[in-house]
């Protein structure tokens, strides 16, 4: 089966000076991967007509699939309708669809009249098939030509995740005869990338053409994916998770969840299994370990709350850390965080409990506790642990490798307890 291709042109000079962080070309291709296609190239363009005519030109000798977002709203700089327009020798017309579309939006949803401007969304190039907007006011494009497709989107995330969701996917899987793509997912803590593809080798070897294995690094921890790809739903299916099985025993030591989960939704996971709930004391991370939980669906069912005690202050006044222990070992100590955590369960009225306390950089530092060291302390109201870590990066990454082997920790803890 033929190898079906994409290419995606994302249009804006927001992007290319980094005012804007491209998201929408990772979730496409996400979305694209799991619909059979693979990716062939992502390019990024300014506001300017040449540029995004050679990036239609070339994008299209290199994929089936060109994949176009931005440039589609009411200003001047919003090029793409009209370059396209000329670029498939068509001319502009009025649907009536997306012009119904606009003054629904005007009139009942945003309460104030329309302006010459905003009735120009409703043009579109004639000949291209027209993609409704139900989150926004500029339509999609659909246009084919020398057997490419070219799929023109508003570059606003949230539409444009629409579009591709309800119209572009499936009219793309009606279109070509896809093989099936599938994943599967480890999540490792505590080893390193090259001793990891060292201890792996043999089996990675061993793995047939159509499976590969990825290693994606981040943060103290790594993921190993195995990508399989056939004709055969049933056959890959059955094969890949045959390869998995044997990759989860080759690697059970480092092993966190054998799914695509961060370590946050992981321990969010294990805490929903065992009806436990957590609760967090923070210094050196300053809330981040907070945030990584509460930023998942459904935590209020496991995470109870947070007290960021920055100062010595709300250590003695909130947490009742001693004023001697602040006074003779310091906030970052073993001792410091045992009572961090001690605080924290009574105040908080969780099972489990986490506490960092660290110096995350670049100033801070002294001899016997140089920038990067952080305690972190886990435990219950019937046991609590404390490790000592070093890091040796700047301060966000400090802070992000903190939160990652706390969290490690807690999860370890309450297998363990």
């Amino acid at each position: 089966m033929e190898k079906i291709f994409a290419s995606i042109i994302t249009i804006g000079d927001e992007l290319l000076i980094g005012q804007v962080v491209d998201t929408n070309s990772a979730w496409m291709a996400q979305e694209l991967n799991k619909a059979g296609i693979w990716m062939k190239h992502r390019t990024a363009v300014g506001d300017v007509w040449d540029e995004i005519w050679n990036a239609l030109d070339g994008e299209s000798k290199r994929a089936h699939i060109i994949l176009i977002t931005g440039g589609l709203g009411p200003t001047a700089d919003d090029i793409t309708k009209p370059l396209l327009c000329e670029y498939f020798g068509s001319k502009m017309i009025v649907d009536e669809g997306a012009l119904a579309n606009v003054k629904i939006i005007f009139e009942r949803i945003l309460k104030r009249p329309m302006i010459e401007r905003n009735l120009k969304q409703a043009e579109v190039p004639y000949g291209c098939t027209v993609i409704q907007n139900k989150r926004g006011t500029a339509p999609g494009m659909w246009f084919e030509k020398n057997g490419k497709i070219f799929v023109s989107m508003p570059g606003v995330p949230h539409e444009m995740k629409g579009m591709m969701t309800d119209y572009v996917i499936p009219a793309l899987q009606k279109h070509f005869t896809l093989p099936f793509i599938m994943h599967k997912t480890l999540l490792l803590a505590g080893i390193g990338e090259s001793f990891l593809a060292e201890h792996i080798q043999e089996f990675e070897e061993s793995l047939p053409a159509h499976v590969k294995l990825a290693y994606l690094p981040n943060y103290g921890m790594v993921r190993l994916r195995l990508t399989g790809n056939g004709d055969n739903k049933n056959e890959l299916e059955n094969e890949l998770q045959n390869k998995f099985e044997t990759l989860k025993q080759l690697v059970a030591e480092w092993m966190v969840i054998d799914d695509d989960l961060t370590m946050q939704q992981a321990v969010g996971k294990l805490l929903k299994q065992k009806s436990k709930t957590v609760g967090t004391a923070e210094s050196c991370t300053g809330g981040y370990i907070a945030h990584l939980l509460t930023s998942e669906a459904g935590a209020s069912a496991y995470y109870k709350g947070s007290v960021v005690s920055y100062a010595y202050e709300t250590k003695e006044d909130v947490l009742h850390v001693s004023k001697e222990t602040l006074a003779t070992v310091g906030a970052v100590s073993e001792e410091t965080v045992q009572q961090m955590a001690k605080g924290a369960l009574a105040l908080l009225n969780t099972d489990y409990i986490v506490a960092t306390s660290g110096i995350m950089g670049p100033d801070g530092g002294t001899t016997e506790k140089p920038v990067g060291t952080v305690w972190v302390a886990v435990g219950n109201k019937e046991k609590i642990i404390a490790e000592k870590f070093f890091f040796r990066f700047n301060r966000q990454r400090n802070i992000e490798l903190t939160a990652t082997n706390a969290l490690n920790m807690l999860r370890k803890f309450i297998i363990e307890n």
